[in-house]
């Protein structure tokens, strides 16, 4: 299973949120490409970099593409990418793949529209059961109802995150991640709630094809090279 160290920015700055809520916010570096470089240098092979202020307002920060890009940094990149355009257009600025929420649960279709679907990623931000869009602001929908638009649209991976868990460190909703397993035969990425290497290895044995982490790398529950040890 792939470890993929989370790159969540706002106002220029490294951070994470707790619980998805945008008050409650731990800064870690001001220096988002220096962060990034730093997870390759310890064996990340992409690194996952979010627009906190694009995703809630749908116009994402294109220079965060480039300053990456620039640097080299392989990442897969969200935050605000709502249309086929923006999409394309992100991919063309040197990211690997692209991550849509508020499209992938209000306009499904706009996924495969990009013309390169393998590289779209969809993120099923779940909270009280259900898919939210607008950085988990908006009602959402039902995760099955989302999942069928999904697969209409020829979504080939998942990115799912347990919002209630996200930035806790109290482990991953497993549970939601075994019930999109048996829903949907995506690959699927987990996110959220990660706290120990024991986390990751059930995260593993789901048959997850990658794990995001944050905090608990950034504060130091365990290194990155030990995550990807544990679950090589």
């Amino acid at each position: 299973m792939q470890i993929i160290p989370a790159v969540d920015i706002l106002e220029g700055r490294v951070v994470r949120l707790l619980h998805g809520n945008y008050q409650k916010v731990t800064r870690y570096s001001d220096d988002p490409v220096e962060v990034a470089g730093g997870w390759m240098e310890q064996g990340a092979e992409l690194v996952h970099v979010v627009d906190l202020s694009g995703a809630k307002t749908g116009d994402p920060d294109r220079r965060i593409w480039k300053e990456m890009s620039q640097a080299r940094i392989p990442f897969q990149v969200g935050g605000g990418i709502r249309t086929a355009d923006a999409a394309r257009a992100a991919l063309a600025a040197g990211a690997r793949r692209v991550v849509m929420g508020t499209a992938a649960v209000w306009n499904p279709a706009a996924l495969g529209q990009v013309g390169e679907v393998e590289r779209v990623v969809a993120a099923l931000d779940v909270r009280a059961g259900r898919a939210r869009g607008a950085g988990w602001l908006d009602e959402g929908r039902s995760v099955p109802q989302a999942l069928r638009g999904l697969r209409e649209a020829g979504v080939v991976r998942l990115l799912v995150t347990g919002i209630e868990r996200d930035g806790a460190m109290t482990g991953p909703d497993l549970d939601l991640l075994a019930r999109v397993g048996d829903l949907s035969d995506m690959a699927v990425i987990a996110s959220g709630g990660v706290g120990a290497l024991s986390d990751l290895r059930a995260v593993a044995a789901l048959g997850c094809e990658a794990a995001i982490v944050g905090r608990a790398l950034y504060e130091g529950r365990f290194t990155l090279r030990e995550a990807i040890a544990a679950t090589a």
